[in-house]
């Protein structure tokens, strides 16, 4: 039976930008699910699915970046959306739960003990000593005494120190002697090694929550001059928000529409893929995109800077000849020509081209946006990984597929996931412009059959959330897309607190 919105519900839908058709649509898939991915296999190096460059190829891209990067506008695109709650799970799960004694502190609390043994080697450790001391407290007394939760909870409460509560971009995660770091001040650096533009120029967008927006802002005002006279640049830094209108409604088990106490719909965030809407609003030749977390100190940044170079020479190059193809087949070429840009398109972009490609479907497949992907090997790692796969129309492409859009039921679909040697990082380059100077219609490149539905819990009710085809999965599905290895070296997310211990985010 079909959902109808009362006139009060029309009205909060109209004020978020939601239409009935897209309310209904909503619903629907918590009906009826989302189709697994149908994997056809793992794309490996052994396979072609993965490009492993050669020392040549490294050297002639990163050549090549400087080269064809002349002239062109940069930007680096960067979600950091959320609070850095998940950091700090086992200490919030300690805090309420310790009151002082413990029989067994390491057995018992093991990733705790750990934080609380290498404590003052933290960034932000001098920053929690002073927000003690300003309440006449006395840091190294408490820690001495055992009394760790109040310790925790002046880091983790919003009164406080408020890490619990601020998002991963606002932490500070680096040493620099006296100095630290946030993880956006890291990507601004960052971005002047790799992004930056002929006049100086640095683009950077982060994508944010609305709640942070002042906190950011009044971050970057108080580091933009520092960073701007210390590294020769000109920052130009930028922030959106998920769009209202990605977001979607929540169901109980039932499927029912979830009601708040005041009788309005449950709407939720859509999740990253509905990032793609902001994706689509930026105007830059070149973008680089890399989550907000995996940021290195200075002493490691060299590979990275080094393989985003290299993927961006290489989209470079073979986008530009992409273009020239298209320019090719628009004067309406011979056979013999759309035979050759035909075995361009199979040899160096990886594309599965029908049996009979004329020169139409030809120009329709050559004509989308690209991205080249970094693929770090999997290490077990939990996410995303590179496959080949078989679309509902039959067509064979490279996709990334997260765990959970897989049938592990099906065995020979489990033998293609367990085959998978390689790790998606989220390390992108897309180039989002036509052959013809105009922007694409990201939007028009999104598989809508791609999302999420997981069950969580609100109080005492079990609500169903969905999320929208993610940013590097289902929203870019119909990109032309290329997978190319990149090192670990460049790979050091901070999924929790204590990742920051790792050696890879300590001084050099």
């Amino acid at each position: 039976m079909a959902f109808k919105p009362t006139p009060s519900d029309l009205e909060q839908m109209s004020l978020l930008g939601i239409s009935p058709e897209r309310l209904e649509s909503q619903i629907n898939h918590f009906r009826e699910g989302f189709p697994k991915s149908h994997l056809d296999a793992p794309a490996t190096p052994d396979n072609g699915g993965i490009k492993v460059l050669s020392d040549k190829e490294i050297t002639r891209y990163e050549r090549q970046y400087r080269t064809l990067g002349r002239g062109k506008k940069i930007l680096k695109f960067v979600p950091a959306s959320g609070a850095a709650t998940r950091m700090f799970k086992d200490l919030y799960a300690f805090s309420s739960t310790y009151f002082g004694v413990a029989t067994n502190f390491g057995k018992e609390f093991p990733e705790v003990k750990e934080f609380l043994e290498n404590i003052r080697t933290f960034a932000f450790f001098d920053d929690l000593k002073a927000c003690m001391a300003a309440a006449d407290l006395d840091i190294e007394e408490y820690l001495q005494r055992g009394d760790y939760t109040t310790v925790i909870n002046f880091l983790l409460k919003e009164q406080y120190l408020g890490y619990g509560s601020l998002p991963k971009g606002l932490l500070k995660f680096h040493r620099y002697g006296a100095l630290q770091r946030t993880p956006v001040e890291e990507h601004i650096v960052e971005g002047a090694l790799y992004a930056r533009s002929d006049d100086g120029t640095v683009n950077l967008h982060f994508t944010i929550s609305p709640e942070h927006r002042t906190a950011f802002r009044r971050k970057l005002a108080e580091v933009k001059h520092y960073y701007e006279s210390t590294l020769g640049v000109k920052l130009k830094i930028t922030f959106s928000e998920q769009k209202h209108y990605t977001d979607i409604i929540a169901v109980d088990e039932q499927n029912n529409p979830i009601r708040d106490e005041e009788g309005r719909l449950v709407f939720r965030p859509g999740g990253h893929g509905a990032l793609i809407e902001n994706l689509n609003e930026q105007r830059a030749d070149l973008i680089f995109i890399k989550n907000i977390d995996n940021v290195v100190p200075d002493w490691m940044k060299h590979t990275t800077v080094i393989y985003k170079q290299v993927l961006a020479g290489m989209l470079l190059e073979l986008h530009g000849k992409v273009c020239d193809h298209l320019r090719t087949l628009d004067s309406h070429p011979d056979e013999k020509t759309v035979k050759k840009i035909a075995r361009f398109a199979t040899d160096e972009l990886g594309l599965t081209l029908p049996d009979s490609c004329d020169a139409d479907t030809l120009h329709r497949l050559l004509n989308r946006p690209m991205r080249i992907c970094g693929m770090v090997k999997n290490l077990g790692e939990p996410g995303g990984g590179p496959f080949y796969t078989i679309d509902t129309r039959g067509h064979r492409s490279l996709q990334i597929v997260e765990s959970a859009q897989v049938n592990h039921n099906d065995p020979q679909q489990e033998a293609h996931f367990q085959g998978s040697t390689h790790f998606n990082p989220v390390d992108l380059v897309c180039c989002t412009k036509n052959y013809r100077g105009r922007y694409f219609d990201l939007r028009q490149y999104v598989d809508p059959m791609t999302g999420f539905i997981s069950k969580k819990s609100k109080g005492a009710i079990t609500l169903k959330s969905q999320e929208l085809p993610g940013l590097w999965n289902g929203a870019m599905a119909d990109w032309i897309t290329l997978f190319v290895e990149v090192p670990i070296a460049t790979f050091n997310p901070v999924k929790t607190v204590n990742d920051l211990l790792r050696k890879e985010h300590r001084e050099g």
